[in-house]
């Protein structure tokens, strides 16, 4: 299969019983793009079965890390390949079935004019629909604190995202320094103050994560709330 103009990129760890079913659900849609996982040396063996995908299509790629290095640097390691490739989309999105597939057609229709699009819990009611208070509480107090603190009127912890990379200065990625979650508002604070975007959001329901538990620890919160304060003071 010849290289694509646009890549969906997967990060996983611990994601076995989501990865086949994932890569299913993508081919289903019938899009013309690629796809890229990278997976951070899954002990329950998630990275055997990306390569098993890869060598079945060749519209697959994979990239293997050495141990858990965080989710922002695996984003930032998929948006720098992405570069690199050539690929002038790129959407992000989870292996958990947090984000649907079926909603990639939707950030792909208005792909053409916009620059950045966002998934948002936020528009919608029923978007946190069947999630336990807890995951709502960190929801909605990561919404409100990057909107007061960074003055970020997008959900700004959602990786559910489309990027024209075609439109989107690389240089602007390397301000970022985070490797955590807290990535996914330090990198959108510096593409909306560094450059001139057309942006817009999609609303999305969130399902409960169809298998495992959530990945995001007490630590990850911690480095979350200091990034933000020190974001907000160099503001």
């Amino acid at each position: 299969m010849p290289k694509l103009d646009s890549l969906i990129f997967i990060p996983t760890y611990n994601e076995k019983e989501n990865i086949e079913v994932i890569y299913r659900e993508i081919r289903a849609q019938k899009l013309s793009t690629n796809i890229l996982f990278m997976d951070d040396n899954s002990p329950d063996g998630t990275g055997e079965l990306i390569k098993a995908i890869v060598q079945k299509d060749s519209g697959v790629f994979s990239k293997h890390r050495s141990g858990k290095l965080g989710v922002g640097s695996a984003h930032m390691e998929g948006i720098q390949y992405a570069y690199e490739q050539g690929y002038s989309v790129l959407i992000t999105m989870d292996c958990d079935f947090t984000h649907h597939p079926e909603d990639i057609p939707r950030f792909l229709k208005l792909a053409e004019d916009y620059d950045l699009i966002i998934g948002t819990r936020h528009l919608r009611e029923e978007s946190l629909e069947g999630w336990s208070l807890y995951r709502k509480f960190l929801t909605n107090l990561g919404y409100f604190l990057t909107r007061i603190l960074l003055k970020i009127p997008y959900d700004a912890t959602n990786a559910f995202r489309l990027y024209r990379l075609d439109r989107i200065d690389r240089k602007t990625f390397s301000l970022i320094t985070s490797h955590s979650y807290s990535f996914f508002f330090e990198s959108l604070f510096f593409l909306i103050n560094r450059l001139d975007l057309r942006i817009t959001e999609v609303p999305i329901k969130l399902s409960p994560r169809t298998y495992g538990h959530s990945k995001m620890k007490l630590k990850d919160i911690i480095d979350s709330v200091l990034r933000l304060v020190l974001i907000c003071r160099k503001r």
